[in-house]
């Protein structure tokens, strides 16, 4: 074996004894007649110790040592004098009495850190440096211990999994496939799946009950910010069940995942909302509920009045932001110029703001200071608040109006990730109005 032990496994109770390690030089630290190496593996960092009054030879092969130099070492183990709290093994180090090079290397092009100089063209040119960083690979960790819990609570529901065909033929769905030419068949092609829904189908006619696999699906359509060519997903099929036997199945899932993974426990049942409120409300099927800005449309107050705009609208429909009446004009502009932006496609925001001076409005010489008020009752509004105003159809202002409110939840720190919120369905009603 190359090593004893892992990087990130030695503690205080090892002190004293001999041990083997194996991995990445992290950086390198001279100080007086000593050198310090961080080393690295997937499982942590070990600080190991050259001293050049007992081995000034080996001291200075190790000051040698590069960045992402692969090393084999053998020493003692030792407590730090100066301890780390930060690091696992941050109250030992290794004083080392071998050193062996096994693979030199050039140096990187970013930093092998969590925060790192690399931008993301260039870390994914570097891909295989880019998942030696700890926070990319705690993602694969964690990615792994839900596929583990998924595939434990599933099974423990009578599921079974199943591995189903990846080459089929096409069938109608969504997006366009991915194609795949036959050699045995000229002209002939198999198409990737969209979704295993023929053969899942097919399961449930004959008789397999319940079905669940972690699937590759593939579809050929441009990127976007939550869609790519080639995705996994959790996916399942159930027969002989009701709406509610499956919402109670996948919310048990989804209680089960946050208590193995997060340790946080949901004991209340999850409140549901239905597909058409959330759009109603959000514009969104899956909206973000951890704040409020609940959509209000003002079609019955607003048209009528002369504003073309809002006029030959089939929708005019605004959110609340609270606290912000006080924005700049060179903050609401750059409100303006995110729904511009070509993922989104809007033209423009109409403002209300309520100020000390009363209610103010980029669209006063539609509407009088009473009809602004009637405004200000449906959405809730208080001195301070701000409101942000879109038309168009209906469709395409509830996205491009829920775009805004998630920009708007970022750009005044609602969003908190640390923030739970039960959610099944379209989401739940979020608590209080805004």
């Amino acid at each position: 074996m190359y090593r004893t032990h892992t990087c990130g496994e030695l503690r205080l109770s090892h002190a004293g004894q001999t041990v083997t390690l194996a991995g990445w030089v992290q950086r390198t630290r001279d100080l007086g007649g000593m050198t310090f190496v961080d080393l690295r593996d997937r499982y942590g960092l070990t600080q190991l110790t050259f001293n050049a009054e007992s081995d000034a030879t080996l001291r200075e092969t190790a000051r040698s040592l590069g960045r992402e130099f692969v090393v084999q070492v053998t020493g003692t183990v030792t407590e730090r004098q100066s301890k780390n709290a930060n690091m696992p093994t941050g109250e030992v180090e290794i004083f080392c009495s071998e050193l062996k090079v096994l693979n030199g290397a050039k140096t990187p092009p970013f930093t092998i850190e969590e925060e790192t100089d690399g931008g993301d063209e260039l870390r994914m040119k570097y891909r295989y440096l880019d998942l030696r960083r700890a926070n990319v690979r705690r993602n694969f960790e964690l990615r792994h211990r839900m596929a583990i819990e998924v595939r434990n609570y599933l099974s423990a529901q009578n599921f079974l999994e199943v591995e189903t065909p990846v080459l089929i033929k096409s069938t109608p769905e969504g997006a366009r496939d991915f194609v795949v030419p036959s050699r045995m068949n000229q002209g002939e092609f198999y198409a990737l799946p969209q979704s295993p829904q023929t053969f899942k189908q097919l399961l449930m006619v004959a008789g397999f009950d319940r079905y669940f696999q972690l699937v590759k699906c593939f579809r050929d359509e441009d990127l976007r910010a939550d869609r790519q060519p080639e995705f996994t997903q959790i996916d399942c099929e159930m027969a002989f069940v009701e709406r509610e036997d499956i919402l109670n199945a996948f919310e048990g899932m989804a209680k089960h995942l946050f208590k193995s993974i997060l340790n946080e426990e949901f004991k209340e049942p999850f409140l549901r909302m239905n597909f058409d409120e959330a759009m109603r409300d959000y514009g969104c099927d899956k909206p973000d509920l951890r704040f409020g800005m609940k959509f209000h449309e003002l079609n019955d107050v607003a048209q009528g009045k002369g504003f073309k705009v809002f006029d030959d609208a089939e929708l005019v429909v605004g959110i609340n932001a609270k606290g912000c009446a006080g924005w700049s004009r060179k903050q609401t502009d750059a409100l303006i110029d995110f729904v511009k932006r070509p993922q989104i496609g809007a033209t423009a925001i109409v403002f209300v703001k309520w100020t000390e001076e009363g209610l103010k409005s980029t669209v006063d010489k539609f509407y009088s200071s009473e009809q602004l008020q009637s405004w200000a009752g449906r959405f809730h509004m208080k001195q301070g608040d701000l409101l942000c105003i879109m038309a168009g159809k209906a469709d395409k202002a509830r996205k491009q109006l829920n775009e805004l409110r998630l920009h708007l939840g970022d750009q005044l720190g609602l969003r908190d990730p640390r923030s739970l919120q039960a959610t099944l369905g379209g989401g739940l009603p979020a608590s209080g109005e805004g």
